[in-house]
């Protein structure tokens, strides 16, 4: 397909394992984002990519599966595609072909439909429930949430609306009255000079916030890439054989690029988060090699700054490796997952935070909302300071949520802390674990996660 200053063409029959994904476009600053941000709103795997600018153009290639591991042959999802890869914002994927699909699509945009809630500060047990409880007393309904937790650092979106008078909250009094009184709660888990935030945003028309390169923002202005350190230790034998992420960052002066490489374990959308921080960043990505082999995946990056600089001091090389170990870490859950699905019913949110927090559990990542009368979501837990989740405390809140509650299982790669590697003080949780070569297989789990995902931006209010 050829639209406006762009080419795409999906090929399902150069290789036997993938579909391959080719764009030539005009280039533009985030051009790259935008096209990974589409694969992985779909739930597609990348496991290669190649990309390469001349000037003016770009060039992108992408071998992709499905989450099955299966080449794309679905005529409705490749037309889906092919539309909306097209880099003219002006022409949007047209309805008859969404309405083709054979599933719903929905990137996790915020609603023209919901008031946004951005929450930002220390990562502190209970703090989540107590907003929810609060919002209930305030007759806010929530229709999603999402939260995440990296270094004792907590960003938090959440969507809601009216529940005075349905629709999002408009009166400009009543959103300050609102942020007032989220303010004092939130301040009320800080210390003095403790960095923390909270905004209300009304919708406005034509704009759109991608929930995840959101979050990403929200951390990094919250500075939780600051205490962020790869592995450094031995050489190229120890770099293939440790799990732990790892960043160097070289010159090449006779192109005039900055070499970026990254090595870390592979996991769903690790690329569109590498891309976020290098984006925000202001970095331009002029070529770029990704690839995945069992367990691990591998990035390399030739970028500029936008005025044509390189990275010349060792103070940008380092906060740049220090934001790109964060921008991985912060969407590696921790924990053991709760797949929760049950009825919508008054307080739930509320309700759901509270027994987490009474039965001595936090949570390090979630993500909740409805479908019709039902809520779904998936929560990871740990105790109060970090450690694994007593499975007695797990067994009482499954009790106290009713319907149905999945112990999935542990987050590949985590390594609970115990009694003798627990440092007070610390409760940071980074990537680590032992290698495993064999290919991480897809799980049940991980279909209602991107199922969850999928119906995020059509929730309904939770009943609070």
């Amino acid at each position: 397909m050829i639209c406006c200053f762009t080419r795409v063409c999906v090929d399902n029959e150069t290789y036997q394992d993938c579909t391959l994904v080719k764009v030539d476009s005009a280039n533009k600053q985030g051009i790259l984002l935008e096209m990974v941000q589409v694969l992985t709103d779909l739930d597609l795997v990348i496991s290669k990519s190649y990309i390469s600018s001349d000037g003016g153009w770009f060039m992108e290639v992408f071998h992709v599966t499905d989450q099955l591991g299966s080449k794309l042959t679905d005529d409705s999802l490749i037309l889906y595609i092919q539309q909306a890869l097209c880099v003219n914002r002006r022409r949007r994927v047209s309805k008859e072909s969404q309405a083709s699909l054979h599933r719903e699509v929905r990137a996790p945009y915020a609603s023209t439909d919901h008031t946004a809630m951005e929450i930002t500060g220390t990562d502190r047990p209970g703090l989540l429930s107590e907003i929810s409880a609060v919002l209930s007393k305030l007759e806010c309904d929530v229709s999603a949430s999402v939260v995440w937790t990296h270094n004792n650092r907590a960003a938090s979106i959440i969507y809601m609306e009216d529940g005075l008078q349905g629709g999002p909250i408009t009166d400009p009094k009543r959103l300050a009255h609102v942020q007032e009184q989220l303010e004092n709660v939130v301040e009320a888990h800080h210390g003095v000079g403790e960095r923390r935030s909270v905004r209300l945003t009304a919708p406005a028309p034509g704009q759109k916030t991608h929930t995840g390169r959101r979050l990403h923002q929200l951390m990094y202005a919250n500075m939780d890439y600051e205490p962020c350190q790869g592995c450094n230790g031995g050489g190229v034998a120890h770099r293939n054989n440790c799990t732990k992420i790892h960043v160097s960052i070289e010159s090449c002066k006779e192109k005039g690029y900055s070499v970026v490489n990254v090595r870390s374990r592979d996991r769903p959308k690790l690329l569109f988060d590498t891309l976020c921080a290098l984006t925000d960043m202001q970095y331009v990505v002029f070529h770029a090699a990704v690839s995945a082999k069992g367990t691990m995946a591998d990035q390399e990056y030739f970028i500029r700054q936008q005025d044509g600089c390189t990275l010349d001091s060792e103070r940008e090389r380092h906060k740049l490796t220090q934001c790109l170990i964060a921008a991985i870490e912060r969407r590696a859950s921790h924990g053991v997952r709760l797949d929760i699905c049950t009825n919508n019913r008054v307080g739930l949110l509320s309700n759901v935070t509270r027994a987490f927090r009474e039965n001595g559990l936090s949570i390090s990542r979630a993500e909740i909302g409805t479908n019709g009368d039902r809520a779904v979501g998936s929560f990871y837990v740990t105790d109060a300071s970090g450690y694994e989740a007593n499975p007695r405390a797990i067994e009482e809140v499954k009790k106290e949520m009713g319907g149905s509650v999945v112990v999935v299982n542990k987050s590949p790669g985590w390594t609970p802390k115990t009694s003798k590697t627990r440092s007070v003080g610390s409760i940071g949780r980074n990537s680590s674990g032992s290698i495993d070569e064999e290919k991480p297989r897809f799980s049940p789990g991980s279909l209602f996660w991107s199922q969850l995902k999928r119906l995020s931006s059509n929730f309904s209010s939770i009943r609070s």
